[in-house]
Parts: C-alpha cells; structure tokens; sequence
C-alpha cells in the first residue's frame, strides 16, 4: 500500500495476519530506503515493526495511551498515524521530530528523549483514567535497556502495589545504544529461556479447582504447588513479586503470537507485562548483526554497500581526545577509571575499555548511580572520570549536590554533547549545564576553545586534587588546531586574550570563541577595534582579568551556547555587582528562555540570533559613537 496515504490506524482493524506481515515488509523497506537520506534511528525501528502494528491493531489510538520508551523507537507509530508523508523532512529543521512530539500529533501522549520515564507516566494516566472514570487502555513500551533505570523500578514497584489496570511491554532486544549490562539484563537472560510460564499456571490452577473438598492442609500443600512451579518455571519470578501478570517471552516478529498475548493481556485485570523478544535493526542485514551498537542511530547511508556516508575531517573529535588523553595517563596512574551510563560507545571509550577492563564501568541507563559510585571511589583516594552527556547530567542533579559536592570529592565530570546538538533536538540540547553546575560549591567548571587545549584541561583536571572539577566538550569534530605532544596544565580560575582590541571586549569559551573571532573580523572591517577573550574557565571567573576590564571601562558582551538564566553572563554580571563597580557596559547573548528544537547547529544559531554577524550588530551598537574609528 502506500504509506504516504495513510492518516490514522483505524484500516488496520480489517487486516488478517497475511495483511500485516505484508505491511511489516512495506514498513521495514521504507524505512531503510528514507533513514540512508536522512539518518536517525534505524536499528530500534526495524526491530518494532510487527509489535507497533500488533498495538493499534488491537488498541484504538489517540482513546488508548501509547508511551514509547525510548521515544526513538516511534518511527512505526508515526507512519502509522499519518505522518509517512514527513518522513523526507525527518530530525531536519522544522521537519518531523525524531521522537514522540505532543503538538506533531494527538497519537503521540508522551515525549521520551531520556529513558525510564515511561512507566511512571503510565502510571499517572492510569490513575487519571480511574479517577476521571473512563475506560481507555493505557500502553507503555518500554526497552530492556531502560529497564535498568531506577526510575523505571521506582515505577514498577508502585505499579505492582497499586494494581492498576495497564499493560507494560518490555521490548528485549539485548541491547539499548549499546549491549546491556548488568544483574536485570541476566534475569531477562533467564527469563527468554523459561517458555510460557502462564500456560503452564493456567492449567495447574484448572487441575487444582477439580480436586474435591479443595481446602486445609490440601489448599495450603496446593499454594506452595503453585508457588514452586512458579520459581521452577521463571527464574526469579520478578516480575510477578512485583505485582504483575507476566506473559512470554513472546516472538516479537510473530505477529500471531503477538495477537494473542496482547489480546489476553488486555482482558487480564491489574497491571500486565508482556515479555517481547525482538532484533534490533530487522530486514537490514548491517543493522541485525551489529554488536556495538553503529547502526542504532545512523547518518546517511550506502543501502547496498551498508556503509554510513560521514564527512571526511582531519581534526579528532572531541570525545576522542578526551577519551584517548584518559588513556594514556591510565598507563603510568593505576588509580584512574572510568563511569558511564551506557555511553561506552557514544563517548569513544573502547580503546580505554581494551586496554583497561577492569577500570571501565559501564552501569547501564542509571546516571544516579554512576554519579555516586564516582564519588564512593573518591573516597578512597582514587581518580574516577565520569563520562556523562550534559543532557544525561541533568538526571543526576541531586546526587552532584549531596554526594559529590557537598563532600568537595575529587571526581572528574566529562560533560559530552555539551551546547547544542543538531538532530536529536530540544530533549538532547546541552544547553542547562552551566547554570546548574555553575551554583554548586566546591565545582570548577571550564571549557577549551579547540582540541588542544582541550586535552590540557583533562590533564588539569586529574592533576587537581581539590575538589570536584568539570570539562564541558561539544559534540562533532575539532577546529584542525596543532596538537601539544606535551602535556601541561592550565592555571585554574585563568583567562586568555586571543584577539587584542580596544573598543569593545567579546567574551566566550569553547568552539563558540571561533564566531567570536570571525565578529571581530567583520567589525575591524566597519571601524571596530574587538578584543576576544577565552573565557575558559566558567566558575571561577578569573578575577584579575575581570578587575582589569572594568578599571578600563571597555564595553563588555558575553556569548555563550547556553541557557542565559544562570549563566556565564550572569556570573559577569554577579562579580560587577558584588565588587561594588558602579560604571561600565555589559551585554549578555545566548540560549533563551525556551527549549530549542530540532535542526542543524547552525540553522538554530542563525534561529537564535548566535551568528557572526548577530555578535558583530551586538557588539558595535554597544559602542558610543565617538570611539568608533574613523
């Protein structure tokens, strides 16, 4: 059929088995041929093909609740609710979103950057649902790999006490971005191999209610019957202890097979978790036999040659040069180790994890618990690096308060994917960090202008032994700047001067300093003397400098790829304030008040006013009209 003309599920209530499987295929063939044009997440797709159809078949979308955990799995649910049509404009600039996304539709009931969520706003739907008294099915698919999140626990342990009506579909494919790890993946292990334990329930309850005078110390002998073919037949019963009617494991590409566990479900009163075995990257031979996790999310690709197509650069990326810089001082300092949650693969720890098995800990979806086995291992005088996405960070808050901070601990934060990020839009924009980070005692926090002195500041920052110290690096490949063979550190708390200039000062870090640069050039053009400082390290502020600037009376604008709210511009604002200067011009540009969406970085600078030529326009009305140059 074509897709591009379907505008909501309901044709799928006619179809037979024989007309799925067909549409599966059509699905899957799409999906391939558009996601080697516009990239995204190709392998979860692939791998949901069957149960997404299965889903709204049996259930009736937008009435019933679909909750996609993680949302990037949705690609099939979105083509089945009308928007196949889009997919052309797929994680692009005011193009479709590459997760659930409320206002793009009224089928998508939730949105899911970040894992675990899904079950406790399932939760909340459902408990909304009987309060309202109405009688809509409530659906949370949720990966193996977010199972491992405490959120997700935290979820199915209230679930299972409330014993409301939903159903839980755990989509286990053994891997989430990467292979799963841990105690919870072993059980699934387990579980994948202990056949249709509620079969086997049913007909033992059938035979036990026949016996005659079914009661005393028959009945008791009976339960504990029950209770161990229970544990003989599902290895460590976990999700039944927790309240749950547990079905499977179920073939997650039968769609027989689907049809009849989830039609049982649906009639079973309480809280049900299907138990769904699928594989990741289905119907792509590349993608089905990827064991690390490449074609999870992908760029454009080669169909037939299975090959993404990337940009050729000669500079390292930048989680790269931290992960290799780590590396190396790993070899001569047995007290260095590594913490990430999941993200082995995304922030290049493979080498370190080669060379060093024993000192990679990869402790799945749980930034909470990473953040504080980190400072547990500071305690003890070592040097644990945790290796976390800004936007990943945000979930660890409380734990860089109260464990980390509060205990001025020396733990190492590799802030990954900081600024902006392009595709993965507003709920991956690492954009928050420095506000919230920037207000913690005890942090240090800093950002290179290149790859070069980027490694200098990984360097910095395991020598330190002060406390708590960050390092925020973006996402991509560096500038091509010469790199040092010699390591060094940098002074805390210093500035550089990278352009002199004498009308006006411009004030960054990070890569964002190199359209700093190019402002002062368009300036010197129209008559503007601009000088550009690294401001490198975000808290502290370097005070000297700051004095300096002030006493002179230069004109001040700060630029920052960051929330405004709390930010380094504001840190300027607090030191002029607290140290009593009356005089002075200072301007702040940055993220504004509202969640970036979706798009290529520069297309969202422009959108927000963080181009060149907007810093340069800034920067030039700042300046009285007599200083200006003939």
């Amino acid at each position: 059929m074509d897709l591009e003309k379907i505008d909501s599920p309901k044709f799928l209530k006619n179809y037979d088995t024989n007309e799925m499987t067909e549409l599966a295929e059509e699905i899957r063939c799409f999906l391939i041929n558009k996601l080697s044009e516009t990239g995204g997440h190709l392998g979860p797709n692939l791998g949901v093909v069957e149960l997404t159809i299965v889903l709204h078949k049996i259930f009736d979308s937008p009435k019933d609740k679909f909750i996609w955990d993680v949302g990037h799995q949705a690609y099939v649910h979105k083509i089945l609710t009308g928007r196949a049509s889009k997919f052309d404009t797929l994680r692009k600039y005011k193009g479709l979103c590459g997760f659930p996304k409320r206002n793009e539709s009224v089928h998508d009931v939730w949105e899911t950057g970040h894992s675990s969520t899904s079950l406790s706003a399932a939760m909340g739907m459902a408990a909304a649902r009987d309060m309202k008294g109405t009688d809509e099915s409530v659906v949370a698919v949720i990966g193996d790999g977010a199972l491992t999140g405490g959120m997700a626990l935290e979820a199915l342990n209230h679930i299972g006490h409330e014993q409301k009506d939903m159903l839980v579909i755990l989509n286990d494919n053994e891997m989430s971005i990467a292979p799963n790890v841990g105690a919870l993946h072993n059980v699934l292990g387990r579980l994948r191999t202990a056949g249709k334990y509620h079969k086997a329930k049913e007909e033992l309850e059938y035979l036990l209610k026949k016996i005659p005078a079914f009661g005393g110390a028959l009945a008791s002998t009976a339960e504990r019957v029950k209770d161990a073919l229970k544990y003989l037949l599902v290895s460590g019963i976990f999700f039944e202890e927790l309240g749950f009617t547990y079905l499977g494991p179920v073939d997650g590409h039968d769609i027989e097979a689907l049809m009849e566990n989830i039609k049982y479900a649906k009639k079973t009163k309480g809280p049900v978790l299907i138990h769904v075995l699928t594989k990741k990257g289905k119907g792509y031979h590349p993608a089905e036999n990827d064991e690390i996790g490449v074609w999870h999310g992908v760029s454009p690709y080669k169909i037939e040659a299975g090959e993404q197509i990337k940009p050729k650069v000669a500079a390292p990326g930048y989680s790269k040069v931290v992960s290799e810089t780590v590396r190396k001082l790993a070899e001569d300092d047995d007290r260095i180790s590594v913490i990430t949650p999941a993200m082995t693969v995304g922030s290049k720890w493979e080498g370190f994890e080669k060379q060093f098995p024993e000192r990679l800990f990869d402790v799945g979806i749980a930034e909470q618990h990473a953040t504080t086995m980190a400072a547990g291992l500071a305690t003890q005088e070592l040097k644990p690096v945790l290796s976390i996405y800004s936007t990943f960070l945000q979930r660890a808050y409380d734990q860089l308060v109260h464990d980390v901070c509060r205990q001025n601990l020396n733990v190492f934060i590799a802030i990954d994917r900081s600024g902006l990020v392009g595709a993965d839009g507003e709920t991956h924009q690492g954009v928050f960090d420095v506000s919230f980070l920037r207000h913690m005692p005890n942090m240090v926090l800093m950002m290179a202008k290149d790859e070069n002195e980027l490694q200098h500041m990984v360097y910095t920052s395991l020598q330190y032994n002060q406390g708590p110290i960050a390092v925020r690096y973006p996402r991509g490949n560096g500038i091509g700047t010469q790199m040092d063979k010699e390591l060094k550190e940098i002074p805390i708390g210093t500035w550089e001067v990278l352009r002199e200039g004498t009308d006006v000062a411009l004030l960054s870090f990070g890569p964002t300093l190199q359209d700093l640069l190019k402002a002062a050039e368009i300036l010197e053009k129209e008559g503007v003397s601009a000088r550009v400082i690294n401001a490198r390290f975000i808290k502290p502020l370097d005070e000297l400098m700051m004095a300096e600037l002030m006493e002179e009376g230069i004109p001040m604008l700060t630029v920052e790829e960051a929330i405004l709210q709390g930010g380094f511009g504001s840190a300027v604002l607090e030191y002029v304030s607290d140290s009593g200067y009356q005089h002075g011009t200072i301007q702040r540009m940055g993220i504004p008040d509202a969640y970036i969406e979706h798009g290529s970085v520069n297309e969202l600078l422009k959108e927000i006013g963080l181009t060149p030529n907007d810093i340069a326009a800034k920067a030039k009305k700042m300046i009285p009209a007599k200083q200006k140059r003939a």
